[in-house]
């Protein structure tokens, strides 16, 4: 079946897609559901690995200022991790954001995600925050173009 990367379009594909946030991001840790959700929501571009009507992987892409790109909320169902869809994922991003201009695109990565992101060419800058007292983040940065 066919994969394709794009911003969920129906209210079915956009509650397919908050629930991906939802069950990777927030639900392990006992978070109530809406945290999986923010005000950047309604200015970042989304992205969502689709297969047929099935949603892999999503991921947001935020504008931080001149030049500078975040991704964010980054997720992969359990069972499709390993299978290159996060990669796939973070080079269309990339993409978009070197196409709208930007030359760097920063992220807090998960400190089990940090080799993920080493592997795409992420430099680890420093320890960011700790989410809900439990999950350490690390900023990472990635020049492109």
């Amino acid at each position: 079946m066919e994969r394709i990367i794009r911003s969920p379009q129906s209210v079915k594909e956009w509650e397919l897609y908050y629930d991906v946030r939802y069950r990777i991001l927030r639900e392990p840790w006992q978070q109530p559901s809406g945290s999986e959700r923010n005000d950047g929501d309604t200015t970042a571009l989304h992205f969502a690995l689709f297969e047929g009507e099935k949603i892999l992987g999503v991921g947001r892409l935020d504008q931080q200022g001149e030049g500078v790109s975040q991704i964010r909320f980054m997720a992969v169902e359990n069972e499709q991790q390993g299978k290159s869809i996060g990669k796939e994922l973070m080079l269309n991003m990339e993409q978009i954001a070197l196409e709208r201009g930007d030359h760097l695109v920063v992220l807090h990565a998960r400190e089990i995600a940090v080799d993920f992101y080493k592997k795409l060419g992420y430099s680890l800058i420093e320890k960011s925050h700790n989410l809900f007292g439990q999950i350490q983040h690390y900023l990472m940065e990635k020049k492109i173009g």
